[in-house]
């Protein structure tokens, strides 16, 4: 049965279990979307991937209807409400590229503050978000839009905050890049 459809594993799928699976697409939750169809059909020889394609499939068929998960705000006023509501004085303002299957590589913008927990998360950023950030602003075609909007609200953050801004591989998504220390 590996090679059956995507619409074919959805067909297979009790009804109690496809009207799981769309509550978690119409909520923008896809990765447990797909987590829920993996689990119940991998004994029946669905791969990752597949359940991936599945839960895509119920994406387009869906459509607008889905309340999709706003992007992170990357203006100076909200980065810096943010960045001040963090414990701690703020030491350092970092970019670092992490990914998934999902969204492909994004950029984590962190708050580096000298409480016990040390890093706190101001702006998760995707493609989608970067582009629409940036608009036709776009100064270094190479780069990679999250990458840049990532330096450019970073810095004016950090810039703001009179702190250091690092970002140790903004031309090439690595999550293993050297990170910043004080």
């Amino acid at each position: 049965m590996a090679e059956s459809t995507a619409s074919a594993w959805w067909e297979l799928l009790p009804d109690g279990i496809r009207s799981q699976v769309d509550g978690y697409v119409l909520q923008d939750a896809r990765l447990q979307a797909v987590r829920v169809v993996w689990q119940t059909c991998r004994g029946r020889g669905l791969g990752l991937h597949d359940a991936e394609r599945v839960v895509h499939d119920r994406y387009l068929h869906h459509g607008d209807r889905i309340a999709r998960t706003p992007p992170s705000p990357l203006d100076l006023e909200s980065l810096a409400a943010r960045a001040a509501g963090c414990p701690g004085r703020v030491v350092a303002v970092e970019a670092v590229w992490d990914g998934d299957t999902v969204h492909d590589w994004f950029v984590l913008l962190l708050a580096l503050t000298d409480d016990p927990v040390g890093e706190h998360e101001l702006a998760m950023i995707h493609r989608e978000a970067a582009v629409l950030h940036l608009g036709g602003r776009r100064t270094r075609d190479r780069l990679h839009p999250a990458a840049e909007a990532a330096e450019s609200a970073g810095r004016a953050l950090a810039r703001h905050l009179a702190v250091p801004f690092h970002f140790g591989s903004p031309d090439t998504p690595d999550d293993g890049a050297p990170r910043w220390r004080s």
